[in-house]
């Protein structure tokens, strides 16, 4: 890529898009397209829609957010549709503060700074085009310069509400520089800019001593007071406030509520009237979303303050918890590894997973469903199907523990202890035990963690570590296994066999000799016990196969090994236990002959070219399994 040619075409292609005419011809454009004179919020609101929205069970999930932000769908549809969504209509949401509450590292800022990025991205389409008077440092709409008495019949005709009045800079400016004719003002298209102040601002309070109120509101230019003559000529201040540059788009207000109480009265006017005061001036208006973010503690100390109850009842509380999902979580560390240095570490696979099981178990809380303990509960909730449950029994869990995910151990320190694996190690490679043992010896020196949890983390890790020997077992079994799918449907397909006769009370043929045998019993029940279907419930089981068979076949579908979990699950363990002498002398062996050497070797290229091992984590794959099998 010639990076010089990019930025040529790229200012090429800015040029293109500006603009700039009077207001009699801004009017015309309106006229067009409505559109152009939304609100912020519903600039905001239409510019996530935009991105188009995909439905699952009943659940929006907006592609907005959807290569940033992962397992918070939930969290996120309430988001837009009970903030972002009402307030595009004008509805009263719009006067409150969007407030995101959440545990540390749980997305918040994830998600602040995406509809910065959107915003900036949005204003450069046709879309989300905005205009604005210029020369005005506010950005400030051009529809502010009709007069209040004409703004109904202006409604009747163009379809459009004005609300805000002209700032004393433009009223000045339409006085002075056009003589009060509106018609002539000149109008430009604007882009919104965080880097630039282009409606977008960003407000961090430092001291509360050293930090001035002009920060949010803008200040005097003393320098100028002897050519204007007064602090109260517009002229002689400076709109450069984040609430007077964030006008148009929005402003994100850092730890607001650890801030001095001087600087929230400002948001009070401000959300409620959609004005504030700088200066010596009547109200400004402003039309931007004011959002901010914190931890739960935080918000309840802020509550508790009597102090604060005007500015609580203006503010609109979004809990942003954990992602509770497993694989959501693994795609969380996946793209945090590859904006780290660490993105050309051979990670093994499941070592993410066996940390993102370790990090969900900490995050969930205790069900008092029958039947359900937390692994149960975390297989459910990442969309696995567990016996006799099903996704009533999800949202009945989810009902159960309306605030689950505000605690638990979050992304940052897996990250963490990820990279202390690979320094410690030294080698370009880690795998699960790694990872697991990194997280166990952190946990002593994580400050924020009690003794009580430690205890109870040092469980789940525990438990992380019997689901990653299942799993590192089954993906030795399925490399071990020569031509394991043909095998697995060799398998399936004489289970099928048996089981038609069986229900049907028929007999087989010998494909050989063409004699007529019963069932072969002793297959069925040697696959069945892989998955503990007791001798009563048999019957029961082979039926139900025996149903989905014809429930595919009436489909114009073909029942295969993917077909049915528990039976493809009972046909890997069968086939696992039939070569689990093979596997357990094969790597244990510390001199292995030359036919053990050349099935290590075989198994070891499958495990490279088809289950995304290098030659040092498959090597050290097949001697753990083989330590597990020689238990």
């Amino acid at each position: 890529m010639d990076i010089l040619s990019k930025m040529k075409q790229h200012r090429e292609e800015e040029q293109l898009l500006k603009w700039e005419g009077t207001f009699a011809e801004y009017l015309e454009i309106i006229k067009e397209r409505p559109e152009v004179a939304q609100t912020a919020h519903s600039r905001i609101y239409n510019m996530i829609k935009c991105s188009g929205l995909t439905e699952k069970d009943g659940k929006k999930m907006y592609d907005f957010f959807g290569e940033e932000i992962f397992g918070l769908e939930e969290a996120i549809e309430r988001l837009v549709e009970e903030y972002f969504h009402p307030a595009a209509k004008r509805l009263d949401v719009r006067k409150r503060i969007l407030l995101l509450m959440g545990p540390v590292s749980g997305g918040k800022s994830t998600i602040v700074t995406m509809l910065k990025r959107g915003l900036e991205s949005y204003s450069r389409t046709d879309e989300g085009a905005v205009y604005a008077i210029k020369g005005c440092p506010m950005h400030e709409d051009p529809l502010h310069l009709i007069p209040h008495h004409l703004r109904e019949e202006f409604a009747e005709e163009y379809g459009i509400r004005i609300e805000g009045s002209l700032s004393p800079l433009n009223t000045m400016r339409l006085e002075k520089e056009y003589d009060g004719k509106i018609e002539d003002v000149r109008v430009e298209r604007i882009f919104l800019s965080e880097d630039k102040r282009v409606g977008i601002g960003t407000f961090s309070p430092s001291d509360p001593k050293s930090q001035d109120i002009a920060d949010l509101t803008g200040s005097i230019d003393f320098s100028t007071i002897a050519e204007y003559g007064s602090e109260s000529d517009p002229r002689a201040y400076r709109f450069d406030g984040e609430l007077n540059k964030a006008n148009r788009g929005m402003m994100e207000f850092q730890e607001m509520l650890k801030c001095d109480e001087k600087f929230l009265w400002h948001l009070l006017s401000l959300t409620q009237e959609g004005n504030f005061k700088a200066g010596r001036f009547a109200l400004i208006s402003a039309d931007e979303l004011i959002v901010a973010h914190t931890n739960e503690a935080e918000y309840r100390s802020f509550i508790s303050n009597k102090k604060n109850e005007a500015l609580h009842s203006r503010i609109i509380v979004m809990p942003i918890p954990y992602n509770l999902q497993v694989t959501q979580e693994e795609r969380i560390y996946k793209k945090m590894i590859k904006e780290s240095d660490m993105a050309h570490v051979h990670i093994a696979p499941h070592a993410l997973k066996v940390a993102a099981i370790f990090s969900i178990l900490t995050r969930l809380e205790d069900s008092n469903k029958q039947g359900v303990d937390i692994v149960k509960k975390m297989r459910l909730y990442d969309g696995e199907s567990v016996e006799g449950f099903n996704q009533m029994d999800v949202e009945e869990l989810k009902k159960e523990s309306p605030v689950e995910g505000m605690n638990g151990i979050d992304p940052r320190y897996v990250i963490n202890r990820i990279s202390s694996a690979i320094i410690r190690k030294e080698v370009p490679a880690i795998n699960a035990l790694d990872v697991l043992r990194s997280l166990k010896e952190g946990l002593s020196q994580h400050a924020s963690i009690s003794q009580e949890d430690k205890e109870t983390y040092m469980n789940y890790i525990s438990i992380a570590r019997k689901e990653y020997d299942e799993i590192a077992k089954k993906e030795v079994q399925k490399a071990f296994v020569y031509s394991y799918e043909e095998s697995a449907k060799t398998l399936m397909d004489n289970y099928l066999d048996n089981v038609e006769a069986y229900c049907n009370k028929n007999k087989l043929r010998d494909p050989l000799t063409g004699e007529e045998m019963n069932p072969d019993e002793k297959l069925m029940r040697s696959i069945e016990e892989q998955i503990g279907i007791s001798e009563n419930a048999k019957k029961a089981f082979r039926e139900e196969i025996l149903i989905r068979i014809s429930a595919f076949a009436r489909k114009g579908k073909r029942f295969d090994y993917n077909s049915h979990e528990r039976l493809r699950e009972a046909i890997q363990k069968k086939l696992f236990a039939d070569l689990k002498d093979v596997v357990k002398i094969t790597t244990s062996s510390k001199t292995p002959d030359e036919s053990q050497l050349k099935k290590i070797n075989e198994v070891i290229a499958r495990l490279v070219d088809e289950y995304g091992y290098n030659s040092v984590s498959a090597n050290e794959l097949l001697r753990y399994v083989g330590s597990l099998l020689n238990r």
